[in-house]
C-alpha cells in the first residue's frame, strides 16, 4: 500500500519566525504532538514537537541561571532576549518521503530513524500529508474479508490466471490460508510469495498441491536450431 493511501493530509503548520507560544496553542487546538515548519513558499524546513519544547524548557532554566551569575559576577556581557521562536528549537535535520513510497519502507525507515512520524513531500519539498505509526498500523489492520477479495480476484485469477475454484483461500486476522491443487509447483510457490505481500496479511499457511513439479524437469533434448557443440 502506499503512503499516499495512508498519509493524513490535514496539515498543520508553522513559520521558524513564530512565537513558541503560538506553536504549542495550536498544538493543544489540533490535537497533535508535532507541527511541520515551512517557509513563506511551503517548502519544508523542520518540524517541532513536544520533545523539541521540552528541550526548550530546559534551556530557558539553565539560561536564568547563567543570567544570575553574570550578574553576580558584574558581567557587562549583554543579555539576549528571553523570547524564543519556533526556527530556534525545532528539529531542521528531518526525514521524509515522497507519496509513492510503499508503507513498508516508510516503516523501516520510521524504525532506523527512530521517528514517531514521517513528512510526506512533493517533487519540490512541499509537505502535502504526515504519516504516523498509526496510520502504518491501518495497513495491517485490513478486513479478513478484503484479503480475501484481493488474493482471490487479483493474484490468482488477473495475475496468475489460475481458476479461482481451483484455490480455497482463507484469513484469520491476517493469517492466510491456502488450500486447493494448481497443475504446477512454481504456480503454488508463485502463489504463495505474492500472497505474502498482499497488505493486511501477517503469515501464510499453505497446503497447495500440484500435479506437476516444474522445478525438477530438465532439457532432455536438444532446441531447435541448436547446434550439438553448444548444446554440449
Amino acid at each position: 500500500m502506499n503512503v499516499r493511501d495512508l498519509m493524513t493530509t490535514d496539515l498543520i503548520t508553522v513559520g521558524p519566525e513564530s512565537p513558541l507560544k503560538e506553536a504549542a496553542r495550536r498544538m493543544i487546538e489540533g490535537a497533535v504532538s508535532g507541527l511541520l515548519v515551512t517557509d513563506e513558499d511551503g517548502a519544508l524546513l523542520g518540524v517541532i514537537t513536544e520533545a523539541d519544547f521540552v528541550k526548550a524548557e530546559s534551556d530557558r532554566r539553565a539560561g536564568k541561571r547563567a543570567r544570575l551569575l553574570q550578574w553576580f559576577s558584574h558581567d557587562d556581557t549583554e543579555i539576549p532576549s528571553t523570547e524564543r521562536r519556533v526556527g530556534d528549537v525545532m528539529t531542521s535535520e528531518v526525514v521524509s518521503l515522497g507519496p509513492d513510497a510503499d508503507h513498508a519502507e516508510a516503516a523501516r525507515l520510521m524504525r532506523k530513524a527512530g521517528v514517531k512520524r514521517l513528512p510526506i513531500v512533493d517533487e519540490d519539498g512541499r509537505p502535502i500529508g504526515i504519516l504516523s505509526r498509526s496510520d502504518i498500523m491501518r495497513a495491517f489492520a485490513r478486513a479478513d474479508s478484503d484479503i480475501i477479495a484481493e488474493v482471490s480476484e487479483h493474484i490468482i485469477k488477473d495475475i496468475l490466471w489460475i481458476d479461482p475454484k481451483r484455490v480455497d483461500v482463507g484469513s484469520e486476522e491476517g493469517n492466510v490460508k491456502l488450500r486447493g491443487q494448481l497443475e504446477t509447483r512454481s504456480d503454488a510457490t508463485l502463489l504463495v510469495d505474492l500472497t505474502r505481500r498482499v497488505d493486511g496479511v501477517v503469515s501464510v499457511d499453505s497446503e497447495l498441491t500440484w500435479e506437476i513439479d516444474n522445478t525438477k524437469l530438465e532439457m532432455t533434448t536438444r532446441p531447435p536450431g541448436i547446434r550439438r557443440s553448444n548444446w554440449r
